[in-house]
């Protein structure tokens, strides 16, 4: 998978940002659609209102978030490929527009697309390792 970057939708557009997404279940307050210059608003993507209200940016309840918004996003598979496919080419930035830069939806999400992806290397990794070992076996008559 491509770059994942993260950035606040206020901030001015760069070359570098590639696919912007905003991740943000409700428009950003003060921007318009032709300001922010996405390239996808995914509302869907963003923590349900319950959680997104329970949360309301305190970062004692930040690994709790993290945990129940994580169960959130397995459910939303369609979304997660979406931005999967656009990191495959290019950098992908999810905008979000929290002002805690340090606690919000899309450092999460980052959070959640980068250990996917890398859980998914390791276990294409291990499976290979333990086919390599299982041929070498058979080839010295170890396994049947």
């Amino acid at each position: 998978m491509g770059k994942i970057l993260v950035k606040r939708v206020y901030e001015p557009v760069a070359k570098s940002d590639g696919f912007r997404v905003l991740v943000d279940r409700l428009w950003p307050r003060g921007i318009s659609k032709s300001d922010a210059q996405l390239d996808l608003w995914l509302p869907d993507l963003g923590p349900s209102t319950t959680l997104r209200q329970w949360f309301n940016h305190d970062p004692l309840r930040w690994a709790e978030f993290l945990r129940r918004y994580h169960a959130e996003l397995k459910e939303k598979s369609t979304f997660i490929a979406t931005i999967k496919k656009q990191a495959k080419t290019r950098a992908v930035t999810l905008l979000y527009s929290a002002k805690d830069e340090q606690h919000n939806q899309a450092i999460a999400l980052r959070n959640f697309l980068l250990r996917r992806s890398d859980s998914r290397k390791l276990n294409r990794q291990t499976k290979k390792a333990t086919s390599a070992v299982i041929h070498r076996k058979k080839a010295k008559g170890g396994v049947s």
